[in-house]
């Protein structure tokens, strides 16, 4: 039996608010901006020099960011190849798959109609210290060899 007031609706439930549907866009904004860029990845291999330019910090500083090897690494994963991946940035190749499920939440919350999505107070603070100490400890040079991005091949 179908609602009188929302067609293909069962009685007795109730369909997400059209606000809601419309609130639900910027999730898949996002989405689709990262699917291109993933497919960019794919088709177009950072692993060939300067394919994608090279990172300012090491070009200036002489020091490696805590993104650098962070598009092998997602080009890595995106093929496949998770030991590749953990071997040019570990730290990208834990926090992508935890921002594609946050993305996931998210867009699920926005179709629903639900709360927003909020980050716990201390979030902030741990991954200031994280990618700080992570800056850090892969410029270290008997660290280089497990942290550092590596050569080019």
């Amino acid at each position: 039996m179908t609602s009188r007031l929302t067609p293909g609706v069962a009685a007795g439930t109730t369909a997400p608010h059209p606000a809601a549907r419309r609130g639900a866009v910027l999730p898949f904004v996002v989405g689709a901006a990262a699917a291109a860029g993933a497919a960019l990845l794919v088709v177009r291999s950072p692993h060939q020099p300067l394919s994608y330019g090279i990172c300012p910090s090491v070009l200036f500083l002489g020091v490696y960011c805590p993104g650098c090897g962070g598009l092998r690494a997602t080009h890595d994963m995106l093929t496949g190849d998770l030991a590749g991946a953990w071997s040019v940035n570990p730290l990208w190749t834990v926090a992508a798959p935890l921002l594609a499920a946050t993305w996931v939440v998210w867009t699920w919350r926005r179709l629903r109609g639900g709360p927003p999505l909020t980050a716990p107070r201390w979030l902030p603070w741990t991954v200031l210290v994280v990618v700080v100490a992570f800056s850090v400890l892969r410029n270290v040079p008997v660290l280089a060899p497990y942290l550092s991005p590596g050569p080019l091949p």
